[in-house]
C-alpha cells in the first residue's frame, strides 16, 4: 500500500514558486500564497518566488535560471495553462524539458475532475525534468494548486513515500551527462 514509511527521514528540498500573470502581483496572489504555504508547512524550503507576465521568453529565462541555480530541485509554476491567446507556460516550459512527465497531467486531470467535472479540460497542466530540476506546470486558480500539491505533490517530494518519490531519483536525473552521453 502507498503511504509514508516513518522509519524513513523526511529529505527537505529546495523549491521555486513562479507565478505568471500580468495582473497579480506578491500582494495579491493567491496561487502562489497557496503553493509558498504549503510547501514551508510541509517541511521544504521555499528558495525563491516571483512573478512574472504572460510572456515566453520570461517564463522561460527564469525557469531555466532557476534550474541552474544551486539549491533548488523543484520549480512550480502557476497560471498560464489555459487556452487564451495570453496563455504561453507549456510552450514556454515544454522546449526546456529534458524529460516529459505525462503522468502527472494524467493524475492532475483525475483529482481535478472529481471537483470540476469536464471544466479541467481547460488547463494545460503539464510537468518534465530539464536540468536535474522537477518542473511542474499548475494552472493559476488556488484551488488547482491545492489539488496538485495535496494529491500529487506533497507526497511525490516527501522522501518517507512508499512505493516510490521523486526524491530518491533526484540524485540520477542527471546521471546521462555523468557518464558523457
Amino acid at each position: 500500500m502507498p503511504g509514508i514509511d516513518e522509519n524513513r527521514p523526511f529529505i527537505p528540498v529546495g523549491i521555486a514558486v513562479l507565478t505568471v500573470s500580468d495582473t497579480r502581483t506578491l500582494q495579491d496572489d493567491k496561487s502562489g500564497d497557496t503553493l509558498a504555504g504549503r510547501i514551508v508547512e510541509a517541511g521544504h524550503r521555499l528558495v525563491d518566488r516571483a512573478i512574472v507576465r504572460d510572456d515566453k521568453q520570461a517564463i522561460a529565462a527564469r525557469v531555466k535560471a532557476w534550474t541552474q541555480t544551486d539549491g533548488i530541485d523543484v520549480v512550480i509554476t502557476t497560471g498560464g495553462t489555459g487556452f487564451t491567446g495570453r496563455d504561453v507556460t507549456p510552450e514556454a516550459l515544454e522546449p526546456l524539458f529534458e524529460k516529459r512527465m505525462d503522468g502527472f497531467s494524467e493524475v492532475f486531470h483525475r483529482i481535478s475532475y472529481d471537483k470540476i467535472g469536464t471544466s479541467t479540460i481547460q488547463s494545460r497542466a503539464t510537468a518534465g525534468v530539464a536540468n536535474a530540476t522537477f518542473i511542474f506546470v499548475l494552472p493559476g486558480s488556488p484551488g488547482a494548486c491545492k489539488d496538485a500539491w495535496d494529491g500529487i505533490l506533497k507526497a511525490q517530494l516527501d522522501y518517507r513515500h512508499m512505493p516510490c518519490n521523486f526524491v530518491e531519483i533526484m540524485p540520477r536525473l542527471d546521471e546521462h551527462l555523468k557518464r558523457g552521453g
